[in-house]
């Protein structure tokens, strides 16, 4: 060493990890804004309208504030598929983070695990070890089970509830409750729900995610070089598995083994990170489909390594990062094309709420085709269906166009409907003008009904199209 060369000062474990706060607090607090928002959202009301309801029963989808009908439902198709694409193109870019950070069956499996049967009733050791799982011949175990089941059921059936005021409304909801009798498909919707849930969390576990949920065999398809992904990192602790895809065996179960072949090799074999998987995967292997990107190896090497004043061997990053050291990419053309996806999916979402009608009428015309009355007059009966969606009450009416002659016979003045009702009002078209010189067949006219609020006609204004069924001109009797 030069008389100038400055000795290195060890980094203590202390000194390595001041500051670090573990992904898994920090999914902690997702789960716990995701779950707080979840079961607020049904709640909020803006101007008497849900921020998001999907209502079957009455054919209305309730986004921000606004209310689609079921003819005006565009804005849930651009929904659907901004919700799948959104999936997708997170996959491309970040990994499984929908699975680790927001999927509602890894938040309920931490909190039936780790809250319920690790840190309320004690049944494991320790929530580092998730391959450990509690000593069932103990019968204090046994107890502490039925109990943690039993807490379970009851989440279950708040979780279950929750889903459902997506559909129903929160305040319909509890008014139904009082009648079960009469809502026995609402009642036994939720049940079977809860019951899916019990089962699924307490019983199934992380099963789903690896043999059932069909995300994970898609995943191999949306990853590439640059995809952000937990990743061990083989060239510094060393290759622990030999072979290639499903042929990969464990070679190295002890340091000593390891370092005797690898003498650079940095890995301890410890196995935290195996241990505290919840899928219970050695990430070691390489990437495989079991891996929710949880992070909790992450979490478990830089405990580790940190003590002996060194970087985790488990990274969140990408392989060109890790293992290529290559500079991960964002603008890569599989990315951009997700990006301009989105923007796609999201402006066609904003187009179409911004279409979105102020009042809703259907138009149903009458199985008669047409009547002629005193001899010359043609007349054609409808029924009109008003809908006001506002949240004030308003009088509607409307004007024929697209074709003269055509009066209004009834209703003889506006339509009252009160807020977030239905009013049906049959309507009688007439002409006594010679429309169509046809002296053969009935001929269907096409015309355009302009309906409108009475005291907003400029605001609240929708146009329908139908048509106005003229006789064979020898039916009617000359003036």
């Amino acid at each position: 060493m030069s008389d100038t060369e400055v000795p290195k000062k060890k980094i203590t474990k202390k000194e390595y990890l001041k500051g670090w706060i573990p992904y898994r607090i920090k999914r902690y607090w997702v789960y716990a804004i995701i779950s707080l928002a979840a079961l607020i959202m049904p709640w909020i009301t803006i101007g008497g309208n849900h921020l998001i309801l999907i209502s079957f029963v009455h054919t209305k989808l309730h986004l921000m504030g606004t209310v689609f009908d079921v003819q005006d439902l565009l804005p849930l198709v651009f929904l659907l598929i901004l919700l799948f694409v959104g999936i997708f193109s997170m996959t491309a870019i970040g990994g499984r983070v929908w699975c680790g950070w927001g999927c509602p069956q890894t938040i309920f499996r931490v909190i039936f695990r780790d809250l319920i049967e690790t840190k309320i009733l004690g049944m494991r050791k320790r929530i580092k070890n998730k391959q450990l799982d509690p000593d069932m011949s103990l019968t204090k175990n046994k107890i502490k089970k039925v109990i943690a089941i039993l807490i379970w059921t009851v989440l279950a059936f708040v979780a279950a509830s929750d889903f459902i005021w997506y559909f129903v409304p929160p305040e319909d909801f509890f008014s139904y409750l009082q009648n079960p009798s009469d809502h026995m498909v609402m009642i036994g919707f939720v049940t079977g729900v809860a019951l899916f849930i019990v089962a699924d969390v307490v019983f199934i576990k992380e099963n789903f995610c690896v043999y059932i949920c069909p995300y994970s065999r898609v995943q191999s398809v949306l990853y590439d070089d640059d995809t952000i992904m937990a990743i061990y990192n083989p060239g510094r602790g060393g290759d622990i598995y030999s072979g290639e895809g499903d042929d990969r065996h464990k070679v190295y179960n002890k340091k000593k083994e390891l370092v005797a072949a690898e003498p650079k090799a940095e890995c301890t074999t410890c196995e935290s990170c195996v241990t505290v998987c919840p899928t219970h995967i050695d990430i070691r292997k390489g990437l495989q489909l079991e891996c929710i990107n949880c992070l909790e190896c992450v979490d478990a090497c830089t405990t580790v390594m940190g003590a002996l004043g060194k970087p985790s061997l488990i990274e969140w990053d990408s392989e060109n990062e890790v293992l290529h050291d290559k500079k991960t990419s964002l603008k890569r053309p599989k990315a951009i094309a997700y990006l301009v996806v989105l923007g796609i999916i999201i402006s066609g979402l904003f187009m179409a709420a911004g279409s979105q009608e102020n009042m809703l009428l259907n138009i149903d015309k009458s199985t008669r085709l047409y009547k002629i009355v005193d001899g010359n007059k043609v007349q054609n009966i409808y029924m009109f269906l008003f809908e006001n969606i506002d949240s004030k009450n308003h009088e509607y009416f409307f004007k024929v166009e697209g074709l003269k002659g055509i009066k209004i016979i009834r209703p003889k003045g506006p339509v009252a409907v009160a807020a977030g009702f239905k009013e049906k009002t049959p309507v009688i078209l007439e002409t006594d003008k010679i429309l169509v010189r046809n002296t053969k067949k009935n001929v269907p006219l096409p015309i355009t009904i302009k309906a409108y609020a009475v005291d907003d006609p400029k605001k609240i204004v929708v146009f329908r199209k139908s048509v106005f069924v003229y006789p064979a001109i020898g039916k009617i009797k000359a003036k």
